[in-house]
């Protein structure tokens, strides 16, 4: 792949490297060219010093033939318009923007730019681990909407389908350990005793799934 990053500070510089290391072709843009310091020694990758918005400096970097762009500069509006000009004017498949205010970030999620809210990702990780509570968190999106918790099940669920506990509570099963191994789950795959369940849920449902599912199905009686 040939993948172009905007803003070479900690993170840009260590995403770079990483993708230099597993052999695709990088192209790194920043308007300080002491940044590209952070790249060390063996980067094999370009460097184009320029604003990354300015489209000169884009096609600089190779942005005409780019399959990825990410804008990690320290500046939201900076991110932003790099990424908007990578996906709608240069037409590049996968645009990432990392953004500070996690409003503005779901505004253009809806625009179909991926973005990373670091500011509500980190505190809300933060608070997790200074305030826990039962649940067994295993992922949770950049945007802190969607998590996947394990869910523990009442002996009543087995023998169910998968497709009841879905029903019931509302939720999509997003995978199951059976025997020590993960397996995709089936509307019609019947929970067995000592399955662990793991559901995508919200901050706001999360509390009445796993009421549900660690109570009596009585509906199923």
């Amino acid at each position: 792949m040939h993948v172009v990053i905007m803003g070479c500070g900690r993170l840009g510089s260590t995403l770079a490297q990483k993708l230099d290391a597993q052999g695709h072709h990088i192209a790194v843009i920043d308007q300080n060219a002491d940044a590209f310091r952070r790249l060390g020694d063996g980067f094999g990758g370009v460097t184009v010093t320029g604003i990354g918005f300015d489209r000169d400096v884009l096609r600089a970097a190779g942005i005409e033939r780019a399959d990825a762009f990410a804008a990690v500069s320290s500046g939201d509006n900076s991110n932003i318009i790099s990424a908007r000009l990578a996906r709608e004017t240069f037409g590049v498949s996968r645009v990432v923007a990392r953004i500070y205010d996690s409003r503005r970030a779901q505004v253009y999620e809806r625009l179909g730019i991926a973005t990373i809210a670091t500011i509500r990702w980190a505190a809300d990780r933060m608070f997790r681990f200074l305030v826990p509570d039962d649940r067994v968190e295993v992922f949770r999106d950049p945007t802190s909407v969607v998590s996947i918790v394990e869910t523990p099940l009442h002996r009543d669920w087995v023998g169910k389908q998968v497709r009841a506990l879905e029903e019931r509570t509302g939720a999509r099963v997003a995978y199951l350990m059976r025997f020590g191994m993960g397996t995709l789950a089936q509307p019609s795959t019947v929970l067995q005793d000592g399955d662990q369940v793991f559901m995508l849920v919200t901050d706001e449902t999360a509390g009445s799934v796993l009421d549900i599912a660690q109570g009596a199905d009585k509906e199923g009686q």
